[in-house]
């Protein structure tokens, strides 16, 4: 029998699910190199469209990254935040949902097609200087 001051939770807390138990114990997905923590998620579909609804083999965690990514793209980060899922959790679920035709991913532009430094301290100096 426990103690109170065995448990780690409060009545409250409802039911306890491990974040492995959401991905069947994967860690990665093969689209792990598609999806960055500021890639961009949007649901495929249109608004009207309720495939993922029919989707039986979608967990409740995956429905809800559809249902939040279906008006405006969110990045992986967001996402996280907002379901109160760790990072790698999210990136599993995406990958499912990816590989399933559900969402698409935006990638962030990559840090060589960036506007230079110096152009930017350049252009603020001129700024500055009005």
């Amino acid at each position: 029998m426990t103690s109170e001051s065995d448990r780690w939770y409060d009545d409250a807390a409802g039911p306890v699910v491990r974040p492995y138990a959401m991905t069947r114990g994967r860690t990665s997905h093969a689209a792990d190199a598609k999806i960055d923590l500021i890639a961009l998620v949007v649901t495929r579909h249109e608004v009207g469209d309720h495939a993922a609804l029919d989707d039986h083999t979608l967990s409740p965690e995956h429905l809800d990254i559809v249902e939040r990514c279906q008006f405006q793209a969110i990045s992986v980060a967001e996402l996280a935040a907002d379901l109160d899922l760790p990072v790698g959790v999210v990136r599993v679920l995406v990958g499912d949902l990816l590989e399933g035709a559900h969402v698409q991913i935006h990638k962030p532009v990559p840090p060589a097609e960036l506007p230079d430094e110096s152009i930017l301290r350049e252009v603020i100096a001129g700024l500055r200087a009005l």
